[in-house]
């Protein structure tokens, strides 16, 4: 009988604890004995024929999951089953099929050498010799077997995630204070940047030098401290928006907007800042025919203003309702959106209702698509260009 056969037969008795191992070949009780490493008569689909130690070890843990039955194999050392061929494999070794195109019988299969009889058992005839048996063909090496018996695992995929040891949150620290610090440096050189534009602009039309407006003396050398406010302030320009979270543009998503021409729900942004909200927002035009210009700060807080920054407000974003300018030092609407430009943010399949009220009103009405997002990019164009135009109207005034 085959190696094959015979482990066939003892799988479906269910006697593959009498099947043990001694030295460098298998026992099948008292019946058989072949080599550990005879090839069987199961090809795999990859090619190879499957040698009896790994037929033997895989259908005594052929009940483990895949992942831990290769882990054990490869302790072993021992090649393992591939998975596509474990469930016609075990099939047939439990006898639920009769045959598999996977069985190649060939004429040289090893011939089984008599089991050696136990010790106390006198009325075995003597086993024999091992040297006795006849080949007919010389063995064939399976040298792919050969190399899979000495791999060894370095890492699996949870061990290339695992970093033990290692503290990266100073990392993160660092990184964080540098990032602040980058931002601090880029925020007062927009305000430096400003504020020397705004003083260029005013000269200019005043006919008198650079270095005059800005206070300078002939040399150069030491500022004379002669600083005049323009008709918006001095300092960076100021944009209000409503601390309301229902309203479209919010001190959360302003700075993707209008930056970036993208507009995200407030209510994602918030979640993607942990609900962190911030007290003030830096803003840039960083698209359309004049990029990177002058930077805006963002607030939602009117009341947290004092007289001389309303001096600095040029535009805020409605609500549409009066309440929201309670407090303003303006004596009604009509004065606010003269000093200061309006805008109201409005889906553009909104009822007509939702706009009733500041259609009334001397504000530019921008609409959205809820769901293109392509369309962002122009909507906050708009609002730059009108801006810009009302900035450059007032330092005329």
């Amino acid at each position: 009988m085959d190696p094959l056969s015979a482990l066939r037969d003892f799988t479906i008795r269910g006697e593959l604890d009498k099947i043990v191992r001694f030295g460098d070949e298998f026992r099948f009780g008292s019946d058989y004995a072949f080599p550990c490493t005879a090839e069987t008569a199961y090809r795999s689909k990859q090619g190879n024929l499957y040698t009896l130690e790994t037929l033997v070890f895989y259908v005594k843990n052929h009940q483990l999951k895949h992942t831990e039955y290769i882990q054990s194999a490869r302790t072993q050392q021992i090649p393992s089953v591939t998975f596509i061929d474990r469930k016609p494999l075990l099939e047939y070794l439990q006898g639920k099929v009769d045959t598999t195109d996977a069985i190649e019988l060939f004429p040289s299969a090893p011939t089984p050498a008599p089991a050696p009889a136990a010790a106390d058992d006198v009325s075995m005839p003597e086993a024999a010799p091992t040297d006795s048996r006849v080949v007919d063909e010389p063995p064939v090496v399976d040298f792919m077997s050969m190399i899979r018996a000495v791999e060894r695992p370095l890492k699996d995929r949870e061990a290339l995630l695992e970093c033990r040891n290692r503290d990266f949150y100073s990392v993160l620290i660092n990184s964080t204070k540098r990032e602040e610090e980058r931002q601090r440096l880029e925020s007062q050189q927009r305000k430096d940047g400003l504020v020397a534009k705004s003083r260029l602009m005013g000269a200019e039309e005043r006919g008198v030098g650079f270095g005059d407006e800005l206070g300078y003396n002939d040399s150069g050398l030491k500022p004379k401290l002669n600083l005049k406010g323009g008709n918006i302030g001095e300092g960076v320009p100021i944009i209000l928006v409503p601390s309301a979270f229902h309203t479209l543009i919010t001190i959360y998503n302003v700075k993707e907007f209008l930056e970036d021409g993208v507009f995200i729900p407030t209510d994602v942004k918030a979640k993607q800042m942990n609900g962190t909200k911030p007290d003030c927002v830096t803003v840039q035009k960083k698209f359309g025919r004049h990029p990177v210009l002058p930077a805006y700060e963002v607030r939602d807080k009117p009341s947290s203003l004092k007289r001389e920054d309303w001096d600095r407000v040029v535009a805020v974003f409605v609500l549409g309702k009066e309440w929201q300018f309670k407090d303003w030092p303006f004596k009604d609407h009509v004065e606010i959106f003269n000093k200061i430009i309006g805008f109201f943010m409005r889906f553009e399949d909104d009822s007509v209702e939702s706009a009733k009220t500041v259609k009334q009103w001397n504000v530019k009405i921008v609409s959205i698509s809820k769901n293109k997002r392509h369309q962002d990019r122009a909507a906050a164009l708009e609002v730059w260009d009108w801006l810009e135009h009302f900035i450059q109207s007032r330092s005329h005034v």
